[in-house]
Parts: C-alpha cells; sequence; structure tokens
C-alpha cells in the first residue's frame, strides 16, 4: 500500500472546502455571514456557480448552489452556499453547531452550462444536467452514488423541477471540479 503523502487531501482539504466549512461554522456561531477577504482567496477571484454539499454519516445534510454566478468571485458563492445548504435547504432540519464535527462538505465549481439537443449528449459520470419546462428549472450535479444512467439523472433533474416524464424540456449540460 502506497504511504499517504503530507499533501493528501484528506489531511489537507482544498481551499474551497476549508472556506466552506468556516462560513458554515461563523454562521452558526455568530449569526452573520463570514466576511469575504479582499481580495478574494487565490483561485477564488474569478465567478461561477457552485454548490455546496454536506454530508452526515455518508448520508446527504443539505445541498444548496448557484448555477451561474450571482455573487462577485467564487469565494462569495462559496460563502453564501454553504450557509445556504446547512440552514436553508427546505429538505432538511438546520444544521447544529454540534453536528459540525460530523459533516463532510463538497464544493462544486460548475463550468458554463451548454444546451444539448438530445440526452444522447450527456453522461451521468462526466456531466451534469440542467432541464427547463413550464419556468421551471432543475438540477442534478454529475458523478453521484447511485446515479448511473442518463434516464435516472434526468428523471430525477424532472421531479426536482417539478415536471412530469412526458412533459417536453430543454436540457443543458455543465461539467464541474469537485473539491471534497
Amino acid at each position: 500500500m502506497p504511504e499517504q503523502s503530507a499533501d493528501h487531501p484528506e489531511k489537507h482539504p482544498s481551499a474551497c472546502v476549508q472556506l466552506a466549512r468556516a462560513s458554515l461554522e461563523h454562521y452558526l456561531r455568530t449569526n452573520r455571514l463570514l466576511p469575504v477577504s479582499d481580495p478574494a482567496p487565490p483561485g477564488m477571484q474569478g465567478r461561477a456557480g457552485a454548490f455546496v454539499s454536506l454530508k452526515k454519516h455518508g448520508e446527504l445534510r443539505g445541498c444548496i448552489g448557484t448555477i451561474e454566478p450571482v455573487r462577485s468571485n467564487l469565494a462569495e458563492e462559496i460563502i453564501y452556499n454553504a450557509v445556504s445548504a446547512g440552514v436553508e435547504d427546505p429538505r432538511f432540519r438546520a444544521v447544529q453547531p454540534e453536528e459540525l464535527p460530523e459533516l463532510t462538505i463538497s464544493v462544486d465549481v460548475l463550468s458554463p452550462s451548454e444546451p444539448i439537443d438530445s440526452e444522447d449528449e450527456l453522461d451521468p459520470r462526466r456531466y451534469g444536467v440542467i432541464v427547463r419546462g413550464r419556468g421551471r428549472v432543475g438540477l442534478l450535479l454529475p458523478n453521484l452514488e447511485g446515479i448511473d444512467t442518463v434516464a435516472e439523472q434526468v428523471g430525477i433533474a424532472r421531479q426536482k423541477a417539478g415536471l412530469r416524464p412526458d412533459e417536453p424540456v430543454r436540457l443543458a449540460r455543465f461539467e464541474v471540479v469537485r473539491y471534497e
């Protein structure tokens, strides 16, 4: 078995994950958003959509994000979305401070989405999907455990948007860089 180096990601989580955790911890302690440093941290000065996912004992505990950037830089996007994932995801009760040590956090930074003409242009391991119809939008990130087919991926995104399987939709795909 290879020896783990000092730079192993589990020992040194990415700056994006560290910022997401610090943001949620700060909010739960103070009820205020973590201030964004000026300038933003290296690698977080540009703009991109981002999702922050929280898991507790391997089970989803919160996930909120933005398809396209709505803040002035990626750092701000992560700060806001980490707090939203922890206290505003309507599927879960708000995270409590005593849960923080049990949470694992990942941050997905999204590439700009591109419209596609058919499900044939999707791959659930590589691409996330966005479905749009009747003024509603559903999104599913790529490479999620238990989602192995395009049909499953699109079906879940339709459900999230409240769209029936037989309704016409417009599809778009995107890639992510996932930080864990």
